[in-house]
């Protein structure tokens, strides 16, 4: 059957379709692949490479200046006097034959998808030891988000173009992380009266120094970063054809921030090799207050502010248990909470922290839900904003965006086949809340007085270090449509919240059901309202959303 659909008429259609490589049909889907890895260390490793290591709750509950780390080994030095760049150029000629291979394209060519399970730099504690390094990889289980499909190309189907969203990598605390973060905690402890010291579980803190910077990647996270470039290369490779076919350059786009350029560089690294120069442009934009920016749109939204609840439920059976083997500090729930944090910082920069092992399983597993209220109502389904971005796979446009957009189309090109924009873990998630994937809000609220069990949204599934949505396009001999799909972390995300979008095994989704569902999300966007408009969230219980949107004017619930 004919597509209806007037694609010639329809710029943001055309601009979301890249030229069409000239590839392969991807072989018969191989042998479902099981992972069965569900044991103690998940609540563990979903502490280390999970959306924990994020910006937590605002420090409103002290306003401690930073401590800073007393162990602090500054590399380079900032005048070394042996430094002479002259005598030790990078390229001296003489590389030798250097002939390029063919372009990998595991995404289509390959048996079986090379999915990420290991951190092999990261030491899990010995209680935890037990699958703790299959744990530790950034690919989540096949069939997590409810679609019994991998993100290799379907039968009779091969990929056209990928629009890749990711997170930077692991970093040290910001400077603003919830109670201060462990640098504040740090600076409590010593500065509290002479003489305090831990015994028990606690001895070890008589000899502990904080160690850790702020903000910027740790050698982990820049690995991460890298690893990412390398993995999308082997994968999608072959799409850089179009670039040679078009005489051009692909675009890749990140932020001014240091944790954020480097990440992109990394990944660039990864991608293309050294030396990159030539071979891609990279786009940095302001990351500022009062610079817009679509890949940080909280920096022009005045209402983006701090809407979280949390609940530390299960850290008050750790209180009273290390309470009495810290002799001469008062130790608090925010502190043991903040242990936790340092547990999960201390091991993405140094490779293991001695306070992982103070924790119990259902403590971790209470921490990594804390995470999870965290983001629900801060940054997706039940936060009280929602921006609308464009640097997702539709350039569809709006007040909230037309403020944002760079319209240089040498900065902000149209018509890839391949996008890479970097981004915060909470941009990730109003992305997925914004185009309505609400089969991540099927359980509706998160509770404050339990765990469900089998909740869909999981923080530590959708917004870890580095975390990455894959939205893969692609040419199906079966249907007369291009097709979009939504791959989050390696697992692919259903599809049928959005208008349109038919149920499919394989969680595909027409270009053009595609297109005007998001016109329609758009269209219902307030965006004048949400940012600056007079509303504030109600207290308790009251606010439950699943939609990601602000309160309504009290014109409109009258």
């Amino acid at each position: 059957m004919a597509s209806t659909y007037k694609e010639s008429q329809d710029p943001e259609f055309q601009s979301l379709l890249p030229h069409d490589p000239e590839q392969p049909l991807s072989p018969q889907r191989p042998t479902r692949r099981s992972f069965h890895t569900r044991h103690v260390a998940l609540a563990y490793v979903a502490g280390i490479l999970s959306a924990v290591l994020v910006e937590l709750f605002l420090c409103n509950h002290l306003a401690l200046p930073l401590f800073p780390s007393p162990a602090v080994h500054r590399f380079p030095p900032s005048a070394p006097t042996n430094a002479f760049p002259s005598l030790f150029p990078t390229d001296v000629g003489y590389a030798g034959p250097t002939p390029t291979g063919a372009e990998p394209a595991l995404i289509a060519t390959a048996p079986a998808y090379p999915l990420h399970t290991g951190a092999p730099h990261l030491v899990s504690p010995l209680i935890l030891t037990k699958n703790a390094s299959q744990q530790s990889g950034s690919s989540v289980e096949r069939a997590s988000f409810g679609i019994d499909s991998g993100p290799e190309a379907p039968p009779t189907c091969r990929v056209t173009g990928l629009h890749l969203l990711h997170r930077h990598g692991a970093r040290y605390p910001t400077e603003w992380a919830s109670y201060g973060g462990p640098a504040n905690f740090s600076g409590r402890l010593h500065a509290a009266a002479a003489g305090w010291n831990g015994s028990g579980d606690l001895q070890f803190m008589n000899d502990w120094t904080y160690k850790l910077g702020e903000e910027i990647l740790t050698p982990f996270g820049r690995q991460q970063l890298f690893d990412l470039g390398v993995s999308m290369r082997m994968k999608y490779g072959f799409l850089l054809k179009n670039f040679t076919d078009s005489n051009t350059i692909p675009v890749f786009r990140t932020e001014s921030q240091d944790r954020m350029l480097s990440s992109a560089l990394n990944f660039a690294l990864g991608f293309f090799g050294y030396p990159f120069d030539g071979q891609y442009q990279q786009s940095i934009t302001i990351e500022e207050n009062g610079f817009n920016n679509t890949l940080a749109p909280y920096k022009t939204c005045p209402n983006a502010g701090d809407r979280s609840k949390a609940d530390r439920g299960t850290a008050y059976d750790a209180l009273a248990r290390l309470k009495p083997q810290l002799h001469g500090y008062e130790l608090t729930i925010e502190d043991v909470y903040t242990l936790q944090q340092t547990c999960a910082y201390e091991t993405v920069a140094i490779g293991y922290s001695k306070f992982c092992e103070l924790f119990t399983e259902e403590e971790w597993k209470g921490f990594n839900y804390a995470l999870d209220l965290y983001f629900w109502y801060d940054s997706a389904f039940g936060s009280p904003l929602l921006a609308r971005l464009t640097h997702t796979p539709i350039p569809v446009h709006n007040s909230s965006t037309n403020a944002t957009l760079d319209d240089n189309q040498t900065t902000f090109p149209l018509g890839q086949s391949l996008y890479v924009d970097a981004t915060h873990e909470v941009v990730v998630l109003n992305v997925i809340t914004a185009l309505n994937l609400s089969n991540f809000a099927a359980d509706g609220p998160l509770p404050f007085d339990h765990i469900p069990p089998n909740r869909a949204f999981k923080s530590s599934h959708l917004a870890p270090f580095a975390t990455n949505i894959q939205f893969q396009l692609l040419s199906c001999e079966s249907l007369p449509d291009p097709q979009i799909r939504v791959i989050i972390n390696d697992g692919v995300a259903p599809l049928t919240g959005i208008r349109g979008c038919p149920e499919d095994a394989d969680g595909k989704c027409p270009v053009p059901a595609f297109v005007a569902a998001q016109r329609e999300i758009v269209a219902d966007t307030d965006w004048n309202w949400a940012c600056h408009g007079d509303w504030a969230v109600p207290p308790g219980t009251v606010w439950n959303t699943t939609t990601g949107d602000a309160p309504k004017p009290a014109s409109a619930s009258a």
